[in-house]
């Protein structure tokens, strides 16, 4: 019978039956080796595990004991921290609340009525400039979630600031109930792909943090994501999400009437090939304005079969997710969470653009340090 687990030794991944008895005695789920020899090997790391769990260095105290999920097995490190209450939205005639924000089961109706419709929204002059505003303002909140990011700083604390600056450009956050997800913004961690759920784990120095935020202003989303450094982070990873952002970058600089959507993924798997990095297939960028996803779909892997050209009036996202190893994604029990299936690390970028006659508006653009993304500010 083939093992199910893989070998946690750094670059082994052979099949797995032997786990660290002292792990089974403390509770940590996962922690299989391959042999003595590679246990042996890494064991100067995997001990700090213990250590976490027992909360003899401070950050894992907080947690100790909590498993919500004892028979799944993890991908990679991180575990699931407790989840504070979910915050509400006041229901003033300021903030426009988008249909699935009351809806028992969170589901956006006037989306799923146009579910297997390819037909490309052209956007009018209006609908175009309440696009602008709502981008303007969904870079204004990342721009505040950018500031919390930090050594010891919750996700669920970057949540919290997500949510009040939302409602403070009198916004909804877009993600909060969306088929019931549970906070304001997602918050992908290390080998979190996209889709996180933030809790109550303070992030950890060397951690890449995503943050994803949409906004919904006057009945139009807004949607863009950064990946940031939290604190010392190493040079390889450092590496990862600069090559992210250029995969990005170069798939922006193809947008233009005439493009077809599926050279798209093209340009950005041959940018992270060459880097010996991988591209998540099982999530792609999307149209985006009175509807939270809509047509076109814009797959980032190459010799995919996107419907549509570009035409002007045209409003999507690009968000590449890049992985270290393996393309393949899990998910975690939260029905959410999705993360790499050998627990190497991944990152992610995203722009809402608009076409244009000549070529594309980044409508999520950052509006200083020349529009370059945060991690560049001390790269």
């Amino acid at each position: 019978m083939t093992s199910s687990h893989k070998c946690e030794t750094p670059n082994c991944n052979k099949p797995a039956t032997l786990q660290c008895p002292t792990c089974i005695k403390i509770g940590i789920q996962g922690s299989f080796f391959c042999s003595q020899e590679c246990f042996k090997s890494a064991w100067k790391q995997h001990k700090l595990l213990h250590a976490l769990a027992k909360g003899e260095t401070g950050t894992e105290s907080a947690n100790s004991g909590y498993n919500p999920w004892p028979y799944y097995t993890f991908t990679g490190k991180l575990r699931p921290w407790k989840q504070t209450p979910i915050r509400t939205v006041p229901k003033i005639d300021t903030i426009t609340r988008p249909d699935y924000a009351d809806h028992p089961a969170g589901k956006p109706l006037s989306e799923e009525s146009f579910r297997g419709n390819t037909t490309i929204k052209v956007l009018n002059d209006e609908e175009i400039e309440a696009m602008r505003v709502s981008c303007k303002l969904g870079r204004e909140v990342l721009d505040e979630a950018a500031k919390t990011v930090g050594v010891g700083v919750t996700t669920d604390e970057i949540d919290r600031v997500v949510h009040e600056a939302c409602i403070e450009r009198e916004c909804y956050p877009s993600p909060l109930n969306y088929y019931k997800f549970p906070a304001s913004c997602c918050t992908s961690v290390n080998e979190v792909i996209c889709h996180g759920i933030p809790d109550t784990r303070p992030l950890e120095d060397g951690d890449l943090c995503n943050v994803d935020v949409t906004v919904y202003h006057r009945g139009f989303h807004g949607d863009l994501n950064e990946t940031f450094f939290v604190g010392n982070v190493s040079d390889k990873h450092k590496n990862l999400v600069k090559v992210t952002y250029e995969a990005l970058s170069k798939a922006i600089d193809i947008v233009k009437p005439g493009e077809r959507y599926r050279e798209i993924g093209n340009v950005i798997q041959k940018h992270v090939q060459a880097h010996g990095y991988s591209v998540v297939k099982s999530y792609c960028g999307h149209g985006i304005h009175r509807l939270f996803h809509t047509a076109p779909n814009v797959p980032h892997y190459a010799k995919n079969n996107a419907v549509g050209v570009m035409k002007a009036g045209n409003v999507f996202t690009i968000e590449p997710m890049i992985s270290e190893g393996t393309w393949r994604d899990a998910q975690w029990p939260d029905d959410w969470t999705a993360v790499t299936q050998d627990g190497l690390w991944s990152a992610q970028f995203e722009q809402t653009l608009l076409v244009t006659d000549t070529g594309c508006e980044i409508l999520t653009r950052r509006r200083t340090n020349n529009g370059q993304p945060w991690f560049m500010d001390n790269f």
